[in-house]
């Protein structure tokens, strides 16, 4: 099984961090964020990452190199200015991550979810099954959460309650291939294949924070001791 890391984003509320440093390259815990991701990754026995940039995106490489030092393969996706957004950087990477279904994951999050909880790892994702969504409860700066997961672990658009997706997910490449090359937001493509009954998901009760300011950073290198 592959994985994508995204972290092509400009990460402009994190600035002046982010004028020198791309986001995913922010240290917390002693480690680059997308460091934490790698790893986890690479226990698990996932070892073809592949991790997309635009903004800094020499930075990434060199931090990471050709992943050896983390045991990974680290193959690049090089987008450019402007970022392609999310649907759109999976679309352009679809020739680095093949036909299987593969890990996404938000290069600016940290959680403590367990990646071998996943669809993929440990068992197969579902025949009718085209992406599989970790959802949280729903953080202070967004109260209205994204998604519905219903009793049978199907996940929908609409209904109540809502959760916040998690930015970990679990994706099929077929999702993306009627994409044209070019910008394009993941959440339409995602609640299309919902309408059609083909998303299941699951609830991470554990710890998650999306590292979009300078105060979520403070708070993350807090609870991790730097």
């Amino acid at each position: 099984m592959k994985a994508m890391i995204l972290a092509a984003g400009l990460g402009t509320r994190l600035r002046p961090l982010t004028e020198t440093t791309p986001k995913p390259l922010i240290e917390a815990g002693g480690k680059p964020l997308i460091a934490w991701h790698i790893e986890r990754l690479v226990a698990l026995g996932v070892q073809d990452i592949v991790v997309n940039h635009a903004w800094l995106g020499d930075r990434i490489e060199e931090t990471l190199g050709d992943g050896a030092r983390f045991d990974a393969r680290i193959h690049y996706s090089r987008e450019g200015m402007p970022p392609l957004e999310t649907a759109g950087g999976v679309r352009r990477a679809l020739p680095l991550l093949g036909d299987d279904p593969f890990i996404l994951v938000n290069g600016d999050i940290w959680s403590d979810f367990d990646f071998a909880r996943l669809p993929g790892v440990l068992a197969p994702l579902g025949a009718d099954t085209d992406a599989h969504l970790v959802l949280v409860a729903n953080p202070d700066f967004h109260p209205r959460g994204d998604f519905h997961l219903d009793g049978g672990g199907r996940v929908h658009a609409d209904g109540e309650p809502k959760h916040t997706f998690a930015g970990i997910s679990v994706l099929r490449p077929q999702l993306f291939a009627h994409l044209p090359d070019g910008p394009a937001p993941l959440a339409p493509l995602l609640r299309a294949a919902m309408a059609q009954g083909r998303v299941t998901g699951q609830f991470h009760g554990g710890h998650w924070t999306d590292v979009g300011t300078l105060e979520r950073l403070a708070a993350l290198r807090a609870q991790l001791g730097g």
